[in-house]
């Protein structure tokens, strides 16, 4: 017998990995799993719970209200004019991704190294050429209008359409793009005519509050992914939306709406309708926006500046809660002790160290340039949230558990060094 040869995605399997750990006794430092550390806001979970006796299903769009609000709340924080109609509502991003991939038939699809780990299996899962445009640590790990030249001349169907997928803030980097390299990506992109998916879910927790969205530069062929899982601490409630160029042709929302009926068939009804109040634009979500960034921006300094003491190459993060370490400068003390790629580097730090970290190679990067994303996440968000007008001055008790995580990962380095 035969069936399909896909693996669990590599955040699920270090997360169950970790607490299998724990149920043993060890004390293992939870750096792999990104998952926000703020609750919804109070409003919101009171909205859910009020919702609860909702059993209907929706319409596979979603509910006329909840895609109006999306609508209105993107275009007072983008800055761009977007119309309900352009709105899907789903079950989360995740299955929005995959019958973005599905609608394009066929495509080449092209990733950035690194990229969000579900990008490459959704794509093949469509049938797509998969095409990685390689970057580097020295260019902030961004893509280029050059490079992006080169990855088109490599693929093997330049006819077919082309569908860029753009993560920014990024996972599994924590930067962003500035406006003028979007403006330089964008005339690659409108001259090769590609379509892209800017999966913008950790755009409001751009550090500085800053993002700026590709759709609002290149409108004619953007498809905007977001959600509730990050800004609004809600990954398990799973709302996804999708924000489609404004005159995105009929096929292609017929496709989606039609490829939804057929796998998830709706949002659930009680969550969309708590959506509702987490979409409303007063000074409350104001507030709990700007907190949340004051918050991840002094931590993240916090544990950016305790990895370079401890002889990593990482870069300073710019939004959500990702770094992207660079083990290179220990590359031949790795290599000396038979440590070949990073997958065996992360598989080494969690045994020896109990640093849960999940490998480049799960994010398209080549396994033999040893870096590894962190999740800078491992603290108490209410009681961070309680402390934000002096967060700066707090940063490094509430990232405690981290640097601890972080001390034994730099002393597991300096014995690597000595062992030499």
């Amino acid at each position: 017998m035969a069936f399909l040869n896909i693996a669990k995605a590599s955040t699920f399997t270090l997360n169950e990995g970790t607490q299998a750990l724990e149920a043993l006794g060890r004390t293992v430092y939870r750096f792999g799993f990104g998952e926000a550390p703020f609750a919804p806001p109070a409003p919101v979970q009171a909205a859910l719970r009020n919702a609860a006796p909702r059993i209907e299903y929706t319409a596979v769009a979603g509910l006329p209200q909840l895609r109006e609000k999306i609508a209105s709340f993107h275009q007072e924080v983008d800055g761009y004019a977007i119309d309900a109609g352009q709105v899907l509502v789903a079950p989360g991003t995740k299955p929005l991704l995959h019958n973005i991939m599905r609608a394009f038939q066929p495509a080449a699809v092209y990733l950035p190294q690194p990229s969000w780990i579900s990008y490459g299996p959704q794509a093949r899962l469509a049938g797509h050429e998969v095409i990685n445009i390689p970057t580097s640590f020295e260019g902030r790990w961004r893509i280029t209008p050059d490079a992006l030249e080169q990855a088109v001349a490599r693929s093997s169907s330049p006819a077919r359409q082309k569908l860029l997928v753009l993560n920014y803030p990024g996972n599994p980097d924590g930067l962003t793009y500035s406006p003028s390299e979007l403006d330089a990506l964008t005339q690659v992109l409108r001259r090769r005519r590609f379509w892209v998916i800017s999966d913008e879910i950790y755009a409001l927790l751009d550090h500085r509050g800053r993002h700026r969205s590709l759709a609002s530069v290149y409108p004619e062929r953007t498809l905007v992914t977001t959600g509730m899982s990050k800004w609004c601490g809600a990954g398990g409630w799973r709302l996804g939306a999708l924000i489609l160029p404004p005159d995105a042709p009929s096929a292609l929302f017929n496709a989606l709406v039609g490829l939804g009926s057929e796998t998830y068939s709706c949002a659930p009804a009680p969550i969309q309708a708590a959506a509702l109040r987490a979409y409303e634009l007063d000074e409350q979500l104001y507030e709990f926006l700007a907190a949340q960034r004051r918050i991840l921006r002094a931590v993240g300094a916090v544990v950016h500046a305790a990895l370079l003491a401890s002889g990593l190459r990482v870069h300073a993060p710019q939004g959500g809660f990702y770094l992207l370490l660079d083990f290179s400068p220990f590359s031949g003390a790795l290599a000396a002790q038979g440590i070949i790629d990073d997958r065996q580097l992360c598989d080494r730090l969690l045994a020896d160290a109990g640093v849960a970290l999940l490998p480049g190679m799960a994010f398209g990067m080549p396994p033999e340039w040893y870096t590894a994303r962190l999740a800078y996440v491992d603290f108490d968000g209410d009681a961070a949230l309680r402390e934000a007008d002096q967060i700066e001055a707090r940063a490094t008790a509430h990232a405690a558990k981290m640097l601890e995580g972080i001390d034994a990962l730099g002393e597991w380095l300096r014995q690597l060094n000595s062992s030499r």
